[in-house]
């Protein structure tokens, strides 16, 4: 068991970004396109957080032209370039799935003061 964190430690991010439920953030993801690689910015609201140490991954979710996009992202993959804090969202539960069926105002997250 600590052969594998042993070799998993290597691949850990030091500064790993502290990503919360409800939180509205901006990744910053590196996108390869052939030869040239350029950075995407991803804005939503963080739905929820699964596993830990090198496999640990947050979701986020935004509506783009009507539609409902969700994207889950490894927190210590060397392609999320950054995570920026946009708000802080206040919540009573650790996965907020039931943001899904909802819609405009009713999706909103309350801001934590």
């Amino acid at each position: 068991m600590d052969a594998i964190k042993n070799i998993t430690a290597s691949g850990l991010k030091e500064n790993a970004p502290k990503v919360s439920i409800g939180s509205t953030v901006r990744v910053h993801v590196k996108i390869r396109e052939g030869e040239r690689e350029r950075i995407q910015v991803f804005e939503g609201t963080v739905i929820a957080r699964n596993n830990s140490g090198i496999a640990e991954t947050f979701t986020v979710r935004r509506v783009s032209y009507g539609v409902g996009v969700e994207r889950v992202f490894p927190i210590h993959s060397p392609n999320v370039e950054k995570v920026e804090l946009v708000r802080n969202g206040k919540v009573r539960r650790a996965k907020l799935y039931y943001l899904r069926d909802r819609v405009g105002k009713a999706a909103k997250v309350k801001e934590q003061i």
